[in-house]
């Protein structure tokens, strides 16, 4: 096992969490609602592909990240979920800068004049149900993750390994569907983009 990173304060870690996932969830939320109006010289969907690499690049290291923690290499375990969590954070900052920048965009719209018409929305077909369903699992999993994956990597550094593995067999699962899901919306959405 690993000498602890972190000194344990239960207390302290709950209200820095708590409070940190609070204010992602409504920065995220508040400025989902906002467009900034602004010329660009790039195409600002380059923020969504950005995303999606990002998600499948969590995705990829959550899996080597269990190959190392089975395999009983805790440090390669460890360092590959520190690099999962700070590409977690990029991929937040890209995010909001993408809802920033470009808006919302509709699933189905490909005259791209923000209204889906009955004709689009036939030319879509079930597809249009099965992006739905996804987008409906992904976004409260996506705002429900963050204190989990927060709390977990809070106990696997503080030496709490028993505790650390409790929640990771909650935590990871749930992790690697909202990545692997991020990446299936980019690619349902990407044709809708202007």
């Amino acid at each position: 096992m690993l000498v602890p990173s972190l000194q344990k304060n239960d207390r302290k870690a709950r209200l820095i969490i708590f409070s940190f996932s609070i204010f992602v969830l409504l920065v995220v939320v508040v400025l989902s609602r906002v467009q900034l109006k602004t010329s660009l010289p790039f195409d600002v969907h380059l923020f969504a592909m950005a995303n999606a690499i990002i998600n499948f690049t969590v995705a990829v290291l959550l899996v080597a990240a269990l190959v190392a923690v089975k395999k009983l290499n805790f440090v390669v375990h460890r360092n590959i979920m520190i690099s999962a969590l700070v590409l977690s954070a990029l991929f937040l900052v890209s995010y909001i800068a993408h809802h920033l920048l470009a808006g919302d965009t509709k699933f189905g719209d490909t005259d791209h004049n923000e209204i889906v018409s009955d004709a689009e929305r036939l030319a879509v077909g079930k597809l249009r149900y099965a992006y739905y369903l996804l987008l409906l699992t992904h976004i409260p999993l996506a705002a429900l993750i963050l204190p989990l994956i927060l709390f977990t990597a809070y106990r696997g550094l503080t030496g709490e390994y028993t505790r650390h593995k409790k929640i990771a067999r909650i935590t990871w699962p749930l992790w690697f569907y909202v990545a692997v899901s991020g990446v299936l919306v980019y690619w349902l959405i990407n044709p809708y983009y202007s």
